[in-house]
């Protein structure tokens, strides 16, 4: 089914493409949401990524490769959107929060927290592979065809992003032993 849209929709069908944005705008919103953690700026980057795919489309060679393709246009879209945030950020300072003095009583709330403020310290690369992988459950060979890069930087990167969020993890988690401690 998907085949013969991507054919009605390389043919100018404008139906058929609005049906492959239904099939597949929800999971690519997931994919860039997750690489780049602000709703605004994935948003961007999927509406970026599906009116690139709509004037390329004529250009795809293989109608069976389109979900893999339109990935590959959606991490593009994600990375450039990453750069024109970070262009516009590099001047912004942010100030220090003060938390609670006692341990937050509603444990998976905080777990989130930091789990995001670890995602956050990923570069986009290192996200993207990490999300395809972990969220998406594409293997890696396909993820390093989407992303533009050899296998082994596929592998590299899932590596490093795990042990990152892992060292990340653990560090917050000790200061948070020791606040206890000294509270």
């Amino acid at each position: 089914m998907r085949t013969a849209l991507v054919e009605r929709a390389r043919n100018g069908d404008e139906d058929a493409f609005t049906q492959l944005v239904d099939l597949d705008g929800n999971r690519c919103f997931a994919i860039a949401y997750r690489i780049l953690r602000d709703i605004e700026r994935a948003n961007d980057a999927v509406q970026q990524a599906f009116l690139l795919a709509w004037r390329e489309l004529p250009r795809l060679r293989d109608p069976e490769r389109f979900e893999v393709w339109l990935y590959r246009l959606l991490v593009n879209a994600c990375y450039e959107e990453a750069r024109r945030h970070r262009r516009w950020t590099t001047h912004i300072s942010l100030l220090p929060i003060e938390g609670p003095t006692a341990p937050d009583p509603i444990v998976s709330v905080d777990d989130r927290d930091a789990l995001e403020r670890a995602f956050k310290r990923l570069s986009p690369e290192h996200r993207a592979v990490f999300v395809m992988h972990h969220h998406a459950g594409l293997p890696l060979a396909a993820i390093a065809e989407i992303v533009g890069v050899p296998l082994g930087t596929v592998k590299s990167r899932l590596h490093h992003s795990i042990r990152n969020l892992r060292a990340v993890l653990e560090s917050e988690a000790e200061v948070e032993i020791v606040e206890v401690r000294t509270a």
